[in-house]
């Protein structure tokens, strides 16, 4: 066999296999050294970047539990979490939890409740809210009376935290009432008093004593109409309770008792109103706060809703009494310094604007009125109650001659004649304003509309009866000369108010002028404008407290120290102070029968007699 000798291959043939080789290694090189590049941009971009992402995705969905089970919810007590990165900006998380990345970062969020969760750096774990704090967060969301808390915080809804809910009563309840006008009053018809949304007919002014518009001849009884009436045309109503601030129970509960006070037993004069407590309890917006939301008006002094006993002897209804209505807000012509569920709003006039124009004249003329007499009277005596000083008063009055009197005993008819007490209070400086058959009068707010400074001599007649509506620094507006001083020490009323200087006087008048608006109710048929009247001031101080109690639920407030007896104390407490003690009143509101003070048993007596005193209005009227 013959080898072949590696030399014997033709040097033709060995250079082209040489180039061969050398192309096939360059093409190597640059497939490989193309695929390295290719390979490390897919690592950095693919690979590395997509690393990123799935850690931001994994950072979103860690910090998302601590929200999904909580809807945003503001309250502004809550303690909050602080920022621990100074350099982060908090953003605001959307009810559908939405976070919004910056850079890949993620942002620090703020629930719209002010719980703040803050990232140190895009390193560290997101700070997640303590278990205690997702409870209370938690915890306040079982609280049905959220939403409407919250709607306090849209600004873009004039009526965020105003809405009022009224309850569609049956007709039984308000309406059927004014249909049997005729039996609400053993004496007066109400009927009449009842036409024009309850404002009664329109006064005549022959005397020129009136303006041209806005005056009837009202009942002072009727602010259960005008009052639901004016209700109607509130500019926050809602359908909805759930965002209500509070709810309205269009009962007419002063209507209701004025039919069965007299001759009817207790079975009948509770009736209607174990009946209303019955539909209420049965309506799932009770069941929001337990009543504690919701609010009714009477027309009538308070003594009238709270018989003690189960005698028919005894008087008025028990409503005030009924373990719900003591839930619920009363208001009332004259509430009770003891009891924490009935506030005091004015008396209606017989003055009703229905424009701010209204208003503006009639305040402009009682200040360019000349007052000739120092002071006036308008009232009788009352011979029958011990306690009572109007019997120094009229005897002061006649023996002044800068005092007017204007007595309304049997046969003076003057006296229920508008004109003539409007007349009387236009002209005077002071009007005197004595406790009438309980604390309180109407002509202490005829007075008031006649830009004429009230003198009081006992604190229940105003300073702690209508707190939202009166300044509690009296010595603005008014003189107070205690009930004793009269009784006992018979001080001089002429002298006591002729040592007030004329420019003080000026001022209290002015303080009384611009009053004016708060203490009438505006016509029910139409709203005014820059000005707040009765009705506007009582629903604002009704939302002002349903909102606090919420607050103090949330925040786990409670009165453990609240008594109740002194309910008119706490009325007279400035912002923030929440306890109280020894008053220089405290002699007027003593319950125990000591003489000087009240009783439950005397208040109902007061308010029997001044039912008497409407009969014997009645009468003396020839009406």
């Amino acid at each position: 066999m013959r080898r072949r000798s590696p030399t014997s291959v033709p040097s033709e043939q060995m250079e082209k296999g040489t180039g061969k080789s050398q192309n096939t290694r360059i093409c190597f090189l640059a497939s490989l050294s193309v695929f390295f590049w290719m390979l490390l941009l897919y690592f950095h971009f693919v690979v590395l970047g997509g690393s990123t992402v799935d850690q931001s995705v994994k950072l979103q969905l860690q910090a998302g539990p601590v929200y999904t089970e909580l809807k945003p919810t503001r309250v502004t007590s809550d303690p909050q979490i602080e920022n621990q990165n100074t350099e982060s900006k908090p953003i605001h998380v959307t009810s559908d939890h939405q976070m919004d990345n910056q850079n890949t970062v993620l942002a620090p969020t703020r629930v719209t409740d002010d719980h703040q969760v803050d990232n140190q750096n895009t390193e560290s774990t997101p700070t997640v809210e303590s278990p205690a704090k997702a409870i209370q967060i938690h915890e306040a969301e079982k609280y049905p009376f959220m939403k409407a808390l919250r709607s306090a915080e849209n600004k873009n809804d004039p009526c965020g935290g105003r809405y009022i809910y009224v309850h569609d009563l049956p007709p039984r309840f308000n309406e059927d009432m004014l249909k049997e006008c005729r039996s609400l009053s053993l004496w007066t018809n109400m009927c009449k008093f009842t036409t024009n949304a309850g404002l009664g007919p329109p006064l005549e002014n022959a005397e020129g004593v009136f303006g041209d518009t806005g005056w009837y001849a009202t009942n002072q009884f009727a602010v259960d109409v005008i009052f639901t009436n004016r209700m109607k045309q509130y500019e926050c109503l809602t359908n909805d309770s759930s965002v209500a601030a509070a709810i309205f129970v269009p009962f007419y509960a002063g209507f209701d008792i004025a039919r069965y006070l007299w001759g009817f037993n207790i079975s009948r004069r509770d009736a209607a109103s174990l009946d209303l407590v019955d539909w209420l309890m049965k309506r799932p917006e009770w069941g929001i706060m337990g009543g504690k939301d919701h609010f009714l008006v009477a027309g009538r002094i308070t003594w009238d809703f709270r018989r003690l006993s189960e005698e028919d002897s005894d008087w008025g209804n028990k409503l005030l009494f009924l373990p719900a209505a003591k839930n619920m807000s009363m208001l009332v012509v004259e509430s009770s310094p003891w009891n924490a569920n009935d506030f005091g709003i004015p008396y209606p006039t017989y003055f009703h604007p229905a424009k701010d124009a209204d208003v503006f004249i009639w305040q402009e003329r009682m200040r360019r009125l000349k007052r000739d007499w120092l002071f006036s009277f308008a009232g009788a005596p009352r011979p029958g109650n011990p306690k009572s000083i109007r019997g120094q008063i009229i005897d002061q009055c006649r023996n002044s001659k800068v005092g007017k009197l204007l007595e309304c005993d049997f046969g003076e008819s003057k006296c229920h004649s508008p004109s003539s007490i409007m007349q009387m209070f236009q002209s005077s400086l002071f009007c005197l304003q004595p406790q009438g058959d309980s604390y309180t009068r109407r002509s202490a707010f005829d007075s008031m509309l006649a830009g004429c400074i009230p003198v009081f001599f006992h604190p229940g007649s105003a300073y702690t009866q209508y707190t939202w509506h009166l300044p509690k620094d009296y010595t603005k507006y008014s003189v107070f000369i205690p009930e004793n001083d009269i009784r006992k020490r018979n001080v001089s009323i002429e002298e006591t108010l002729r040592r007030i200087p004329p420019e003080q006087v000026k001022k209290m008048r002015e303080e009384v002028i611009k009053l004016i608006p708060s203490l009438v109710y505006a016509d029910p048929r139409s709203k005014l404008g820059i000005f707040k009247d009765a009705f506007d001031v009582s629903v604002q101080a009704i939302i002002n407290k349903v909102t606090k109690l919420r607050m103090d639920i949330l925040e786990g407030r409670t009165d453990d120290n609240f008594i109740e007896e002194n309910s008119w104390k706490y009325a007279l407490l400035e912002e923030g102070q929440r306890e109280v003690g020894p008053h220089e009143w405290d002699p007027f509101f003593s319950k125990p029968k000591d003489g000087e003070g009240d009783s439950g048993g005397t208040s109902a007596e007061a308010a029997k007699n001044s039912w008497h005193n409407e009969q014997r209005q009645h009468q003396s009227s020839g009406r």
